[in-house]
């Protein structure tokens, strides 16, 4: 891929975005960043987004997604729903409907303002809990229609997509970017920067990950 494109990545603060952060770096000549404020449960996930930009010295966008918080209240936006794993083939209480479909189009839109073709996103459907809007196929249906609602040709990559936990911490490695994303991100569903609080799913995800991608580099260099 050429490096005279501008893109924005759709940006968290978290391992999986800032990840995609690194690797859009990589790619691009010129690379922006937004993060959706949504009155997610912890303000410290914003804060983590607005510190990474600022270290990376990338244009940083934040945009008020406030009426999610009213129309899908999940276990991510309201204090008193329990953070627990889907039950009997229902989805988790972390799932937000319509966030990714949302987020992907404002980035798009913002990606038009800015003269962007390329939009990044961290969705994964290899290490994923069982969220809808990060399969494959939801993207590139997306995409065609973005494209179709502006009449213009952006691409929206995801390059986790195919990847599980313990290759994710692998390509950050290979990007140069393994302590950073260890030390300075948030995953934890309650908000606990680094390794978080160790017990929610998505730390023990994060954890397993990256204890399977430590014995592999063990391995190799052994």
């Amino acid at each position: 891929m050429e490096k005279n494109n501008k893109a924005v990545v759709v940006f968290s603060g978290g391992q999986d975005s800032t990840t995609c952060l690194y690797w859009a770096l990589e790619k691009f000549d010129h690379v922006e960043a937004v993060t959706f404020d949504y009155n997610q449960r912890h303000a410290t996930e914003i804060e983590a987004a607005k510190a990474i930009a600022d270290e990376l010295n990338v244009p940083h966008h934040i945009l008020d997604m406030s009426l999610l918080n009213q129309l899908a209240p999940n276990a991510l936006t309201r204090d008193d729903i329990q953070v627990k794993d889907g039950e009997n083939g229902e989805l988790p209480s972390t799932f937000v409907p319509g966030r990714n479909l949302l987020f992907l189009s404002f980035a798009t839109i913002l990606a038009r303002q800015i003269g962007a073709k390329h939009i990044i996103a961290g969705v994964c459907e290899t290490d994923f809990s069982g969220y809808p809007d990060c399969r494959d196929i939801f993207v590139k249906s997306l995409n065609v229609s973005l494209n179709l609602s502006m009449d213009d040709q952006f691409v929206i990559h995801t390059p986790l997509m195919w990847l599980n936990k313990a290759q994710t911490w692998e390509l950050a490695d290979q990007l140069g970017a393994f302590d950073y994303i260890c030390e300075k991100t948030i995953t934890c569903y309650h908000g606990v920067r680094g390794d978080g609080c160790g017990e929610c799913p998505s730390c023990i995800l994060r954890k397993q990950g990256l204890d399977t991608y430590l014995k592999q580099r063990i391995k190799e260099l052994s």
